[in-house]
């Protein structure tokens, strides 16, 4: 859980409300009821409320206000790292008035540290790739492949260009689109090798 929940974190503390929710969803899925998936479920419906907000949608944040305060009602703070007490005290100002939202969203804290990019470690960044891909509208298969050609490049198949690229492509926002270009370019490069030393052995 540790990846995706920072991996999260991040994407929210960097203003992006509404693609949070995708770090956590797919392994929140997975769970079975009990304290860690009331624990997520609680968290996505936080960040949907801080979304609604900055949507000036009043109704929506403060419904989840209320909902996501039932799912985290009772959890220890921290859990698995992440100060509750603070999204708790945030939800509760918010379930009674929805404005409160918009004027001051508190940051998200894992361990004591407001997380942002330049904090996750290559398997979280990967998680964040694939979330500010869909949210930007990237082709994420090239994602995809780019993080499959990154692990290999770990596992000391060969160099680091994937993997420099897929934190470029994370952690420099402004430069985004260029790095997509050229990830996506050099997973274009790599295919067509792939391809032509398949065709030698067909």
């Amino acid at each position: 859980m540790r990846d995706h929940l920072r991996a999260g974190i991040a994407v929210y503390n960097e203003g992006r409300y509404h693609a949070a929710h995708d770090a956590w969803e797919e392994y929140w899925l997975d769970l079975d009821e009990g304290d860690d998936e009331r624990f997520l479920h609680g968290l996505i419906q936080f960040t949907a409320v801080v979304h609604h907000a900055s949507e000036e949608n009043w109704s929506g944040a403060q419904g989840l206000a209320e909902s996501a305060a039932e799912y985290l009602d009772g959890l220890p703070d921290p859990y698995h790292g992440v100060a509750l007490d603070r999204v708790r005290s945030f939800l509760a100002a918010t379930a009674a008035d929805p404005h409160h939202a918009a004027a001051d969203p508190p940051a998200l804290t894992h361990d004591g540290e407001a997380i942002d990019y330049d904090a996750l470690d290559f398997d979280a960044t990967a998680i964040a790739a694939r979330v500010l891909a869909e949210a930007g509208r990237y082709d994420e298969e090239v994602i995809d492949d780019a993080v499959d050609r990154a692990r290999s490049e770990l596992d000391g198949d060969g160099g680091s260009q994937f993997v420099g690229m897929l934190f470029s492509f994370v952690r420099e926002r402004d430069q985004r689109p260029v790095v997509y270009q050229r990830l996506r370019d050099h997973v274009e490069l790599e295919q067509q090798r792939d391809d032509d030393v398949r065709g030698l052995f067909d």
